[in-house]
């Protein structure tokens, strides 16, 4: 037995059909493959850069290229390239937004639909979160998930003409309603800030709701038996307790909620109307029309990426403080 062992340990591990070598086994064997492995991955450094790369290419590339291009093509006073002309560097794309009211309007609106819609969505998802980590069983919890998450298998166009179906005037909405003896003639829910905040919530809700119930479920339930037993009612073990370790799923989903809705054209331009106009929709008309007037898009998509960014820093700023501050 000793012998046959010994012989098996002796054989080729590589060794294929008629005892040759595979090309894998030649490969690994040859002095190339050793000289460029040992130079790849001689040390912690280089492995490290060379793990890395993919991800820094990709978020450079990927990522931060488009937007820089953006950035730059901004302070262009003519864009795309025309042959015989050489574009000059000017801020007067910038300046364009501040001396016009009639793109301020947009602007503010749609931070402050932002900003509403965020804390909708906020208060409409922290219930069906909590339930779930809380007072929905292990083994239960993948199958609601699966169940919450079935409508996002489909289109964002798709989902909003959902919305459009149901606020309607023949939509499900009116008819319950009318069924109900609550209104004699359809509601024209239609093309209004109704309309329009009920249709991002529903499109932004999981991007809310995935965090919440991440940060949730992670909360120990020793936690909140120990304050139990120590004396604390419900609410008091909710506010010193729950609410605390969950400030990061909040941060995380009122930031995604509010960067996605700040960006939004399709659904504004489906379910909104001439009173709802967000910025995008403005951003949009100046590269739909003919001429150089990609900068001055540029540049307003710039003014909003730069505001956005900022209040978001913000926010988590203030959000870390505040969670340090209920934990005391």
């Amino acid at each position: 037995m000793a012998d046959i062992e010994r012989e098996l340990a002796d054989a080729p591990a590589d060794s294929g059909a008629g005892g040759r070598r595979s090309f894998w086994g030649r490969l690994q064997n040859s002095n190339a493959y050793a000289g460029v492995t040992g130079f790849l991955f001689r040390t912690e450094r280089r492995r490290f850069w060379l793990l890395a790369s993919l991800p820094l290419f990709w978020v450079l590339f990927a990522n931060l290229g488009p937007i820089l291009q953006m950035i730059w093509i901004s302070f262009l006073d003519s864009y795309p390239p025309t042959i015989g002309v050489d574009p000059q560097l000017t801020f007067a794309n910038w300046m364009r937004f501040f001396g016009d009211s009639i793109f301020v309007m947009p602007f503010f609106r749609t931070l402050g639909f932002a900003f509403v819609l965020t804390v909708s969505s906020l208060l409409l998802t922290y219930p069906v979160a909590y339930f779930l980590a809380r007072h929905v069983s292990r083994n239960r919890q993948l199958l609601f998930l699966l169940l919450l998450l079935i409508p996002f298998w489909v289109g964002e166009i798709v989902r909003t003409y959902a919305i459009m179906i149901m606020l309607g005037n023949n939509g499900a909405l009116n008819l319950a309603l009318k069924w109900l003896g609550l209104i004699d003639r359809p509601i024209p829910f239609m093309y209004t800030s109704f309309s329009l905040g009920i249709g991002i919530v529903y499109l932004t809700s999981l991007y809310m709701l995935l965090p919440l119930y991440s940060a949730l479920e992670k909360i120990p339930r020793s936690y909140l038996e120990a304050g139990a037993d120590l004396g604390a009612g419900a609410w008091r073990r909710f506010w010193r307790i729950t609410l605390p370790l969950s400030r990061e799923g909040i941060a995380s989903g009122c930031t995604l909620v509010f960067l996605i809705s700040t960006g939004y054209y399709a659904t504004p331009v489906l379910l909104g109307g001439p009173r709802t106009t967000v910025f995008a929709e403005t951003i949009a008309g100046f590269f739909h029309v003919a001429g150089d007037k990609w900068p001055v898009g540029a540049a307003f998509a710039s003014i909003m990426l730069i505001t956005t960014l900022t209040l978001t820093g913000i926010f988590l700023k203030v959000m870390g403080r505040t969670g340090k501050g209920l934990m005391q």
